[in-house]
């Protein structure tokens, strides 16, 4: 199974946004604990560089690691050198793109209209993320799928526990999961790591209930 089917396999993407160096690794176990296997850091994190590289060599090698919110192709490689296994991108910038697909490294940038779509995966991206699909709901994923159905879209924002079976059912290939799952405490004690793991499980098995 490759990389992309794997991904769309899990279909949850957990985004670990806001924590520092001291509390994303636990956080990450937590995660992994619920049974979350894909998983976004995103570039804004302090020491984001030697994260990815604790993260990779601390977790099982079957949790998939990329990095989000990259806006330009040197933190592209840099994360790529790191260890990023895909980057992610809010917006469609064609140097960022090429740089991941120089590297054999699976290119997921933000788009919103069918337009951005459609040039965003004529520029080489393997899923183009949806973002902001809150404010568009389901059913643009569904509508976007009429005319573009050979392009894999991963909804995020707006995606929570009560609407990811939606999401799963609307033909989309992945859907990043932000505050929703994880949201950084100022303590993350025991109870807090525990809620997180079971709250991840409830993500896992709701995709699991929306394919059967």
């Amino acid at each position: 199974m490759s990389l992309l089917e794997q991904i769309q396999h899990h279909f949850a993407v957990a985004i670990v946004r806001g924590a520092d160096e001291i509390q994303a690794l636990p956080a990450v176990q937590a995660l992994y604990d619920g049974g979350i296997r894909v998983l976004e850091l995103t570039a804004s994190t302090p020491g984001i560089m030697g994260l990815i590289e604790r993260v990779r060599a601390a977790m099982p090698a079957d949790l998939i690691v990329g990095v989000g919110t990259v806006l330009d192709p040197e933190t592209a490689r840099a994360a790529i050198l790191a260890g990023a296994q895909f980057i992610l991108s809010p917006t469609v910038k064609p140097e960022t793109i090429a740089l991941t697909k120089r590297y054999g490294i699976l290119s997921i940038p933000g788009a919103m209209t069918p337009t951005e779509i459609l040039t965003a995966y004529e520029l080489g991206a393997d899923v183009v993320k949806v973002f902001p699909a809150g404010p568009l709901g389901v059913r643009y994923i569904t509508d976007i799928h009429g005319p573009l159905p050979q392009i894999p879209l991963m909804p995020t924002g707006g995606i929570q526990l009560d609407n990811i079976g939606s999401y799963v059912r609307s033909g989309a290939a992945a859907a990043g999961v932000g505050n929703s799952l994880y949201s950084p405490a100022p303590v993350q004690d025991g109870a807090f790591l525990e809620e997180l793991t079971q709250r991840a499980r409830l993500y896992v098995e709701a995709v699991a209930a929306a394919r059967s």
